[in-house]
């Protein structure tokens, strides 16, 4: 069953030490079965309950997981592997379309900023046990919080979105929680629940964000958490309305006992208005990242939420890093009090990307989703197939495998770079791709 790898260890902690070290080095693979409890337990000379331990952890850990009578296994994508694999190596030649990246050509020069914040810092450096909010940074961002109708509540930075979301989840969630999270959803979020021993319990999505009803199911299933994207979703598109965000609203005024947290990366590229859910439950999160502004390598999020959860973020940030860098902090504050990134300009060259290739893809008869942001979503029948077709006729597209749980195949397009003169072309590719394939004689 397991070949010659041999699993070791008296005590709970060391097998399952020992499976999570040989699926991490891919001795063990996904879908690979695990002996029975008892099985284990005889050969390794200890008690069933001790095995039954080990694989307890290593489900909280996302690792393996347990079907009944079936037994267990490692999971098709273990947390130790990360979805980041499931991606496509762009050959030379190849227009690369997979990555997921904003337009060089729309992000601001940095330089005068951070020679501005670095004179600053000359000036009067930053030491330890200074504030590690910049005020000037929290008034600005509180300003644009209440500005799209953010409840009030105090506010910290971190290093990055997915920074802001794991500290929240850790200030409140023990491991085995579940959280909802959007599916399709954003691949990094896909693998970091389960990095941190929680569950990921699917909620679907459509145009308008997550689907009311699926979040009902996840709550009363005992979802301690959720997870909403509210303007370019990633892979979607989907930006939540009005009219959903009244919905969802009313579906999480029946759990006020959930933790909300909500990303708005989109902020600055998207031209769509924001419907925030935050102020239905007691606990509370909104994340707000500078990355697709103004540049990935900007590792700044801002974050507001109730007094407690961003008191235990703070507090635990104490004990780490300390604090995000004054520096970053002042040279957003430049960059945004200069107007480098004129946000209704970036916007519609998105969406007239965006427009253009799904106008295109239907009159080729191809259905695609892209409300928002920097993809497009195109349902496919045979995901594998499409992505090797579209590879071998010159362009790179990213798998959806990575940004899926239950979903349906498909790919994601980003269309951030895309020209005009590529649109038709591509188009004419992903409709030749995402068709039967053609017919084979062998003679």
């Amino acid at each position: 069953m397991l070949g010659e790898y041999p699993i070791q260890g008296r005590r709970a902690a060391d097998i399952s030490a020992s499976i999570e070290r040989a699926v991490g080095e891919g001795v063990l693979e996904p879908g690979q079965p695990l002996p029975p409890m008892r099985e284990l337990a005889v050969t390794l000379g200890v008690n069933p309950n001790t095995v039954a331990a080990a694989y307890r952890t290593l489900r909280e850990r996302g690792v393996i997981e347990t079907h009944g009578r079936r037994g267990s296994r490692v999971r098709p994508k273990p947390a130790t592997t990360g979805r980041e694999k499931v991606r496509v190596d762009v050959p030379a030649g190849v227009r690369d379309l997979a990555d997921g990246n904003p337009d060089p050509a729309l992000l601001p020069p940095l330089a005068g900023a951070f020679a501005a914040a670095a004179e600053r810092g000359d000036r009067a450096p930053v030491l330890y046990g200074a504030d590690p909010v910049d005020p000037e940074l929290a008034q600005a961002a509180r300003a644009a919080l209440d500005a799209d109708g953010v409840p009030a509540g105090p506010l910290t930075v971190a290093s990055g979105s997915l920074d802001a979301v794991e500290r929240v989840l850790t200030a409140h969630l023990k491991p085995g929680d579940g959280v909802a999270v959007e599916d399709p959803g954003w691949g990094r979020t896909l693998d970091l629940v389960p990095a941190l021993g929680l569950r990921t319990v699917p909620v679907g999505v459509d145009d308008e964000g997550p689907l009311p009803g699926d979040l009902r199911a996840a709550l009363e299933a005992g979802a301690r958490a959720v997870l909403v994207t509210d303007r370019a979703q990633n892979p979607t598109g989907a930006s939540v309305s009005a009219a959903r965000a009244g919905e969802l609203r009313a579906v999480l005024a029946g759990h006020p006992g959930t933790l909300l947290i909500e990303d708005d990366h989109g902020h600055g590229i998207v031209d769509l208005p924001l419907h925030p859910l935050a102020g239905v439950t007691r606990h509370w999160a909104f994340v707000r990242s500078v990355a697709k502004a103004y540049g990935p390598d900007l590792r700044l999020a801002v974050l507001t939420g109730d007094a407690v959860t961003v008191d235990r973020v703070r507090g635990r940030q104490r004990l780490g890093p300390g604090w995000v860098s004054l520096l970053v902090q002042r040279a957003v504050v430049r960059l945004w009090a200069d107007g480098a990134v004129d946000g209704r300009a970036v916007a519609a060259s998105y969406r007239e990307r965006r427009e253009a290739l799904m106008a295109a893809l239907a009159e080729r008869g191809v259905a695609s989703h892209g409300r928002s942001g920097m993809n497009v979503w195109v349902p496919v029948p045979d995901e594998t197939g499409a992505v090797a077709r579209l590879l071998h006729a010159g362009w790179a597209v990213a798998p959806g495998a990575r940004f899926r749980l239950g979903s349906a195949p498909a790919i994601r397009i980003t269309v951030s770079t895309l020209t005009g003169e590529e649109t038709g072309p591509l188009a004419d590719a992903v409709a030749s791709a995402v068709g039967p394939s053609p017919a084979r004689s062998y003679v």
